[in-house]
């Protein structure tokens, strides 16, 4: 693990000079997504220092938190945050950010962590597929070169982050014992919960200042909130995100066939509602 960060991307292998503006540059619907992608990704410090306490004591886990995967997320918001900037010059990003920053701090609390550290991993594997179906259904969404290798570049990294705590969730479910039963409840609960109160907060937060005269405006933040989950839904691979929901139930084969179905069904009563 010791190379992972001399052997990650940077913002600099991205050319924003390259941006087909014209592209999107009146695609209200793409500058939803990305912007609010882009706050979601820059608080990630606060999420961070939450998990790191809670696991405090296993450097394994803290070590890879602060040192790999916290830095990880914060570039993406800054990549992100870079190409609304490129795109959308006149949408202030840092005053949106700031009150969106102020509210999404109140729901970064520990004692809204899954009970034991199992199932926080089991957690971390349901929202690390969710944001890499995100990134992809986003990377596919558009024929733009930039966004689209950026959105790329992120999906795998959410992607390699969900092995890493895939890894960590065997480790401690051996330590608790812990029976698929429980599992199941914490996929199916952290799953419902992917269209969150973080993904609604962003999208005022950037109505606010993109149309304040909607900022008030319920079924226009509605309406909003419906057209991206449409694009996330057409472009999506169900396939691969049942994959990944499924694998940390371990389940043999003759099982895992049993259940595929109803699995399914619930995962796009999630993603595809």
């Amino acid at each position: 693990m010791a190379g992972q960060a001399s052997e990650h991307w940077k913002i600099e292998d991205l050319d924003f000079s390259r941006i087909a503006r014209e592209q999107v540059r009146t695609d209200e619907n793409l500058f939803y997504l990305v912007a609010s992608a882009s706050f979601i990704e820059s608080g990630s410090d606060l999420y961070t220092q939450n998990l790191v306490d809670f696991f405090r004591g296993d450097d394994e886990v803290t070590g890879w938190l602060s040192n790999h995967w916290e830095q990880e997320e914060l570039q993406h918001g800054q990549a992100l945050r870079a190409y609304v900037r490129h795109v959308w010059p006149e949408f202030e990003w840092d005053t949106a950010y700031r009150g969106f920053l102020a509210e999404y701090a109140t729901y970064c609390k520990v004692e809204l962590l899954a009970p034991t550290r199992a199932l926080e991993m089991t957690a971390r594997c349901v929202v690390e597929t969710g944001t890499a179906t995100y990134y992809r259904a986003m990377a596919r969404s558009t024929t733009e070169p930039v966004l689209r290798d950026l959105a790329t570049r992120i999906a795998t990294d959410e992607v390699n982050h969900y092995k890493h705590f895939y890894r960590f969730f065997r480790r401690y479910r051996a330590q608790e014992r812990l029976n698929r039963f429980r599992v199941m409840g914490t996929i199916g609960r952290r799953t419902l919960e992917l269209k969150s109160e973080d993904a609604d907060c962003a999208i005022r937060h950037v109505v606010k200042a993109r149309a304040p005269h909607r900022a008030d405006d319920a079924a226009y933040i509605q309406q909003l909130s419906a057209r991206m989950n449409s694009t996330i839904r057409t472009n999506l691979s169900p396939g691969t995100t049942l994959k990944m929901l499924m694998r940390p139930l371990e389940l043999p084969a003759r099982v895992q066939t049993v259940i595929q179905y109803p699995i399914r069904q619930f995962m796009e009563h999630v993603f595809l509602r």
